[in-house]
């Protein structure tokens, strides 16, 4: 990931809405969730929603497959590990024992 993808992604995470859609998202990985899930997680019209769906998929953090007569949301879990990578790059200056906490706080259960 370089700079001007980073800055994508982040943009596109800097709203309310698109945040809490892609952690839903995150959560219900690897199934995903349907356009309409998520139309009604978020209270919001379509096409209201449709516009923020549209900046998380153009920044590279969902992917939309067809399924039958549905379309799914998926969150790019490599995107997000090529985010956090490009933040945490070089945090511990060559000490492991400065990202330890931070890695600890990502591993998953």
């Amino acid at each position: 990931m370089d700079t001007t993808e980073a800055l994508a992604a982040l943009a596109a995470l800097a709203h309310p809405t698109r945040l809490e859609t892609y952690r839903s998202l995150v959560r219900h990985e690897p199934g995903g969730l349907s356009t309409g899930q998520l139309v009604a997680e978020s209270g919001l019209s379509q096409s209201t929603f449709s516009t923020h769906l549209a900046v998380l998929v153009k920044a590279g953090l969902v992917r939309s497959q067809r399924h039958g007569r549905n379309w799914i949301q998926r969150a790019d879990l490599d995107a997000l590990r090529a985010l956090m990578v490009f933040l945490a790059k070089d945090c511990c200056q060559g000490r492991a024992e400065l990202c330890e906490p931070l890695l600890s706080d990502l591993a998953c259960c």
